[in-house]
Formats: C-alpha cells, sequence, structure tokens
C-alpha cells in the first residue's frame, strides 16, 4: 500500500528529502549500469543483478563446465555478501538520509578499487568484488514511502512503471513522482551503460577505476555533509 503521511510534519520530511533520493537514485543506477556494461563487454557475465548470473549457472552446470560454474558462482555469492555488508553498515528497511550512506559508499568505491586491480590482473576474483560492491549498493536502496528502489537492476523498475502507467489509463489517481523517480533511474541505468560502453573503448578494464574514485568521492562529501548537518542541528537545539 502507498506510504499516506499523516500530518504536515512529514510532509515537510518528504518534499525535503525527495530531491536528494532522486538525485541519489539515478546517480547509483548510473553506476551500476556503467560496472555492468563495462565487465560484461569483456567477461560475458553480468555483475550488477543475479537473474543473469542464475541462468549462467544453470547452463554452466548442466553442461558440466565446472571452470566457468565456479565464477558464475563466485559472481552470486559476491552479491550476497554485499548485501550483507550493506544490512550492517545501513541497518534500516526505509531510506532516511545519514552518515551511514557515506560509509557504504566509501566501501563501494573500495571494492571497485580492488576489483579494478584484480580484472586488470585478468583474475575472475574480481568479478566476485564487482559484484559484491553492486550487491553492497542494490542494498542501499530499499523502500522510500511505499516504493520499492533498487539501483543495480531495471525489471522491477520497469514493471512498477509499466503498473503506474496501467492505473493511470484506467483513470486511477497516481503519484507522479513515483513515475519521475522510477523513470529517471532507468534512464540513469541506461545512461550509465553508454558511459561504461564508451569508457571500455577508451580505456579497457581500467576504467572502472572512474566509478571507484566516483564512489569514494561521493561518499566522501556525503559523509562531511551529513556530519556537518548533525553538528548544524544539534547547535540549533542547544541554542534553543
Amino acid at each position: 500500500m502507498p506510504y499516506k503521511p499523516n500530518d504536515s510534519t512529514d510532509r515537510y520530511l518528504i518534499y525535503r528529502e525527495r530531491p536528494y533520493v532522486f538525485i541519489g537514485g539515478i546517480a547509483l543506477s548510473g553506476v551500476a549500469g556503467y560496472v555492468n556494461a563495462l565487465l560484461l563487454q569483456f567477461f560475458r557475465v553480468p555483475v550488477s543483478h543475479m537473474t543473469g548470473a542464475m541462468t549462467h549457472l544453470s547452463i554452466d552446470l548442466a553442461d558440466g563446465r565446472t571452470k566457468d560454474l565456479l565464477s558464475t558462482a563466485g559472481i552470486i555469492l559476491g552479491f550476497f555478501c554485499g548485501a550483507i555488508l550493506s544490512g550492517a553498515i545501513i541497518g534500516g528497511g526505509r531510506i532516511q538520509p545519514g552518515r551511514r550512506y557515506g560509509v557504504a559508499l566509501i566501501m563501494e568505491g573500495l571494492l571497485l578499487a580492488l576489483a579494478t586491480g584484480l580484472v586488470l590482473d585478468k583474475q575472475q576474483l574480481g568479478l566476485s568484488i564487482a559484484s559484491m560492491a553492486c550487491g553492497l549498493q542494490n542494498g542501499m536502496a530499499s523502500s522510500y514511502y511505499g516504493l520499492i528502489i533498487r539501483t543495480t537492476h531495471v525489471t522491477g523498475v520497469v514493471t512498477d512503471i509499466g503498473v503506474l502507467v496501467g492505473h493511470w489509463l484506467r483513470h486511477r489517481s497516481i503519484e507522479k513522482w513515483k513515475l519521475f523517480l522510477l523513470g529517471g533511474v532507468l534512464g540513469g541505468f541506461g545512461l550509465g551503460g553508454v558511459l561504461g560502453t564508451v569508457a571500455f573503448q577508451k580505456l579497457q578494464l581500467g576504467a572502472l577505476a572512474i566509478a571507484a574514485v566516483g564512489c569514494c568521492v561521493s561518499g566522501a562529501g556525503y559523509y562531511l555533509w551529513q556530519h556537518h548537518d548533525h553538528i548544524r542541528s544539534q547547535s540549533a537545539s542547544s541554542s534553543a
């Protein structure tokens, strides 16, 4: 059921948070699209979502391709471990702005940096680490006022957009901001894929370092901003 704010305070919080949720969701989906497109061109296995990886695993199992099977299983395990790490860091099921998201972004950047070194050395472990970074990211974004937001794959996003459009066609009232947010996440993933492809053509697997640096810088900036905001709020409360 869609979340309905009960009072003016809740409405104020929604409108204050929403621009950051839009920017963050679109940016994160762009990172996932970038990483997935970049690695997919070389290793031919997706790392940002597990549907394709599970299909590869099934095929490898049926064909008895042990080496490929272990590599694909490592990707799935990496994503799973990243989700565990996200749950341990964030510790919540709803998007609530705070410094822990900055820590999670820094951690994602460090994982992508490690993955960069490994894939440049042609080590399959790099795929598992990159998948772990994606699992960490996907766990960061969860529910936001009745809307489930996932940033490393777009199956649910396309489904939810279709459902909202279907409701609109039946002349039912819909919350347009949800449609815009989901559309932004979808577009961000697609744009990230384009940029990842172009970057791979220019820099090969070394282009993964760009995503690593971007996540670390964004995470550090977000952490410092939230820390400053927290200190300012405490000072305002003390003055009052």
